[in-house]
């Protein structure tokens, strides 16, 4: 079966499934997104990963494999999500030492937070796509791509005005105060909040 290459477009709070967060994968050959919900652990560790410049001051989970890993030459080659049952999404690992491969089986979200720290790509089947993916247009996609009318599969997600509100409340601040709750989220290991901040201040640089 054919595979296709995956990005990682974004993630949004999920409001009607408590602590449960929509990841959204993009395909890069097509307008098609396949939405995942994951759990709010593997939430954060996928968004610091994506915010690379967001240090914890402990290692969570998958940053103690990947040492791990690298301590004992083990790489992560590819992660290829290679099933959909009743709506849950089963992935695998490819890994590589000394020369041999060994195919690890995972979950889709510790999957993709291991694939970004080894910058793996991340594939899919097509079947899979032609099952469970959705089309944005590119309205939508300069909008809001969590909408509930968007993301039908991933169930309703972070209000507009809920975001506007909260990028209005770091809007009114200065730099030097943005920096300030930057290192307290980041000590508070609350690293949603810590990678929106992040994104206010870059948007100042």
């Amino acid at each position: 079966m054919s595979l296709a290459r995956l990005s990682i477009k974004g993630i949004s709070y999920s409001q009607t499934q408590n602590g449960a967060y929509a990841l959204l994968l993009s395909d890069m050959d097509s307008d098609r997104q396949l939405p995942i919900v994951i759990g709010a652990f593997e939430a954060q560790s996928i968004a610091i990963a994506l915010e690379k410049e967001i240090k914890p001051p402990r290692p969570l989970t998958h940053d103690l494999f990947k040492t791990f890993a690298d301590r004992f030459q083990i790489l992560v080659k590819q992660v290829i999500i290679h099933k959909l049952v009743d709506g849950i999404f089963y992935s695998s690992l490819i890994c590589e030492r000394d020369g041999v491969e060994e195919t690890v089986d995972a979950r889709t979200s510790d999957a993709i937070a291991l694939a970004l720290r080894f910058d793996a790509p991340i594939f899919t089947y097509k079947n899979i796509l032609d099952k469970a993916g959705i089309f944005l247009s590119d309205k939508n996609q300069d909008t809001d791509i969590y909408s509930s009318d968007n993301i039908q599969n991933a169930g309703d997600v972070e209000q507009k005005e809920k975001t506007s509100s909260f990028k209005s409340e770091f809007s009114q601040m200065t730099t030097k105060k943005l920096n300030e709750l930057l290192e307290k989220a980041v000590n508070d290991e609350d690293y949603e909040r810590a990678a929106k901040i992040r994104d206010e201040i870059s948007k100042r640089s």
